[in-house]
């Protein structure tokens, strides 16, 4: 499986292989991009082995021959480590595969869908090479996956037809609980990243009746720069710090203008915090009439919506039960047993046609 430590794909990447290994699934890890933390690679060294790749994702680059070197270098590695299937993170990364292995890309974000719904507009000029490498991508796999419905659909408005297309929802190993709970709201996101929305956040939290804590940071590899002013700014954290503070948290807020699934809102919700979030068709999808909706494009409305939770502490406990209980569809156990049988379909398609030659 090839992983990232930037953003959500590393949280992904760790729950499937925790919540598959009791299924007989055994993972090797191929990371690329910026080098993992030493937590991180502690973590992925107890779920398999990981090997950390010299190559650039492919949002991080200027051209596509940059991105040349990945697919044969995907392809080199599982020759060498006797894999049986390809799990790969991007559909880029299957562009210029070369294998008889089963591949399966799971879209979790791509820079033509990043346009659309945050800039509401075609990927610019220099950016327009995305769609071709990743149509290939998506044409070499034999399974793409897709998060929500709502990503799939803007998969397809980007990229046509995906026959092969399915979804999976995310989930998380976080356990359901109920625990004391504090008064201070908490966010979590790449704050560098637009589609995360962080400036009508802060601008929120300066008329925000309880403190605001935004978790994550707010520089970007490619000198992407968020000032945050009004909100109690803590900068990266590790994930144990956030679910920590969203343990204590009693809001949940995302104003994000774009996002495949939003794992954080699901973090958040299974301790408890009722939730605030941007009214984009995936939240809608996962979380209707289990939060309250806010326009992404207007911070007063944030505002608003955070301030009747805190005043009303019976609505406020209401949201959170109905969040916590929306929360158990997302669970790892029905992800393992999705990604299992489709796993083993690939699996058995690919041993009978190997069979057949």
């Amino acid at each position: 499986m090839t992983i990232d430590a930037v953003g959500g794909v590393w949280r992904y990447a760790m729950d499937l292989a925790a919540a598959l290994r009791p299924l007989g699934f055994e993972f090797m890890f191929a990371g690329l991009g910026p080098q993992p933390s030493e937590e991180q690679r502690q973590e992925a060294s107890a779920l398999g082995p990981l090997l950390w790749l010299d190559l650039s994702l492919d949002w991080m680059v200027k051209e596509e021959r940059d991105l040349a070197e990945v697919g044969p270098r995907i392809a080199e590695v599982a020759r060498a480590e006797k894999v049986d299937i390809l799990h790969l993170n991007l559909p880029s990364q299957a562009a210029l595969l070369d294998t008889d292995l089963p591949v399966v890309v799971m879209s979790h974000s791509c820079v033509v869908t990043w346009f659309a719904g945050v800039r509401g507009e075609e990927v610019p000029a220099d950016w327009v090479w995305h769609r071709g490498i990743n149509r290939r991508g998506l044409d070499r796999a034999d399974l793409v996956l897709a998060p929500s419905r709502s990503h799939a659909a803007m998969l397809e408005e980007a990229y046509g037809t995906i026959g092969n297309l399915h979804v999976v929802h995310n989930a998380s190993r976080t356990e359901t609980s109920r625990p004391i709970k504090n008064d201070f709201i908490v966010a979590a996101g790449r704050w560098w990243d637009d589609g995360k929305n962080g400036r009508v956040l802060d601008k929120a939290a300066g008329a925000i009746t309880w403190p605001v804590v935004m978790a994550g940071s707010n520089r970007g590899p490619d000198r992407q720069f968020l000032p945050i002013r009004h909100a109690d700014h803590r900068g990266e954290l590790a994930h144990d710090e956030v679910m920590a503070l969203m343990r204590r948290s009693s809001i949940f807020v995302s104003p994000s203008l774009y996002e495949p699934f939003g794992l954080a809102a699901l973090e958040a919700a299974r301790v408890h915090n009722a939730l605030v979030l941007a009214d984009i068709p995936t939240y809608r999808e996962l979380w209707a009439d289990a939060a309250l909706f806010a326009d992404p494009q207007d911070s007063a409305a944030f505002t608003a919506a955070v301030n009747q939770l805190i005043d009303d502490t019976k609505l406020r406990a209401q949201m959170a039960a109905k969040a916590a209980e929306r929360s158990r569809r997302y669970d790892l156990a029905s992800q393992a047993k999705a990604m299992s049988g489709l796993y083993a379909g690939l699996l058995r398609r690919n041993s009978t046609l190997s069979a057949a030659e």
